[in-house]
């Protein structure tokens, strides 16, 4: 009679899935813990404890060629030549099915290290087969950086503003009964009144071909 316990198989993120259509007599846990020995000189040998190792489940059935309700869990499986190719190119694939067995702590990732299969006299179409099952641990590596990116520059808050380096000319705005002379004697202009050429010089355009005509309101710009 069909029992309460289901055995399952898993592939993809569960695309593929395989209830096992006879349950095994029973599972095989073997649990082992990493040894090392050491020879040490006039000492002996010392023993160096490791750590644990993955789990490994192995189990022997068989994949029937037809239902049969006294040993069968279920009616719903392919021919066991079929269910035999799914576990060899899951095998083959390099990566990890999910082993899960009903009513019990075993639900886990594993790989499959051994799949053998027989067909025997007496039964045609029907495959035994031995499975070993080692546990599998996800081991996520950090992403290594690409040297060939530069690193993005840092954004500003606030643009500053680039100071004014533009000089701006000195200008002097020619009053009534001055002169090219008083004003070049000025401190605030140049502060010497035979420097009156080079105010002239400077403003040629402004006072015109006369230096001694100068008209209030001329802005002359003071070299």
């Amino acid at each position: 009679m069909p029992s309460s316990q289901q055995l399952w198989f898993k592939f993809n993120n569960g695309k593929e899935v395989l209830w096992l259509p006879v349950n095994p007599e029973a599972i095989s846990v073997t649990t082992t813990h990493g040894f090392q020995d050491v020879e040490v000189s006039n000492l002996g040998e010392y023993t160096v404890m490791g750590t644990n190792r993955l789990r490994s489940y192995s189990f022997s059935s068989f994949f029937p060629s037809y239902y049969d309700g006294s040993y069968c869990e279920h009616d719903r499986f392919d021919k066991p030549t079929e269910i035999a190719s799914q576990i060899e190119r899951w095998m083959r694939s390099g990566k990890p099915i999910r082993f899960i067995v009903t009513g019990t702590a075993i639900n886990l990732p594993v790989t499959i290290r051994n799949f053998e299969y027989e067909e025997r006299g007496g039964d045609p179409g029907t495959l035994w087969y031995t499975i070993e099952l080692k546990e599998y641990i996800f081991v996520e590596t950090p992403k290594k950086k690409d040297p060939t990116k530069k690193a993005a520059a840092p954004k500003a808050t606030t643009k500053a503003k680039r100071p004014d380096s533009t000089v701006k000319a000195k200008t002097y705005t020619v009053k009534a009964g001055d002169s090219l002379f008083k004003i070049a004697q000025r401190a605030e202009v140049l502060g010497d009144g035979d420097k009156w050429r080079d105010l002239y010089t400077k403003n040629k355009s402004v006072i015109g071909s006369n230096p001694n005509k100068l008209k209030p309101g001329q802005k002359l710009v003071i070299p």
